[in-house]
């Protein structure tokens, strides 16, 4: 099981976020109201995806032994509407790989990184059910 805890800090908007040993910060920006104390609930969401895309890649590269130097991904969030005029959320992924791969190995790593496990729960969506303490 993962777990986090988040909690109202003294800002109008801001969360701290407690994560095993590490304590993070969220907020909107000054624009909507907030502190800009530090990323959106969307921008962390984003950056787990891009960081579970490039851990997996990683992950794999060396155990194929292939000679990957660095990942990066870049992940934007967009808001299109789909043929039934309804809005619909797409994440696209850009994804940089940095070493000497063959095209093969470069498909197969993109591959790979939509394998990951943030990637797939969200693809697959999950239920949520909030239980009120």
């Amino acid at each position: 099981m993962t777990s986090v805890q988040v909690s109202s800090n003294a800002s109008r908007y801001g969360q701290d976020i407690a994560i095993r040993q590490f304590e993070l910060t969220a907020d909107e920006p000054a624009s909507v109201g907030g502190d800009d104390q530090g990323p959106t609930p969307t921008e962390l969401l984003l950056a787990g995806l891009g960081s579970c895309k490039a851990i997996t890649i990683k992950m794999y590269a060396e155990r194929k032994g292939w000679p990957v130097e660095n990942v990066y991904v870049a992940a934007e969030l967009h808001t299109t509407k789909n043929s039934s005029g309804e809005k619909q959320s797409v994440i696209k992924a850009y994804l940089t790989l940095v070493g000497d791969l063959s095209a093969e190995q470069r498909d197969r790593l993109r591959e790979i990184g939509d394998r990951c496990p943030v990637h797939r729960l969200l693809s697959a969506g999950a239920d949520i059910h909030t239980v009120l303490t």
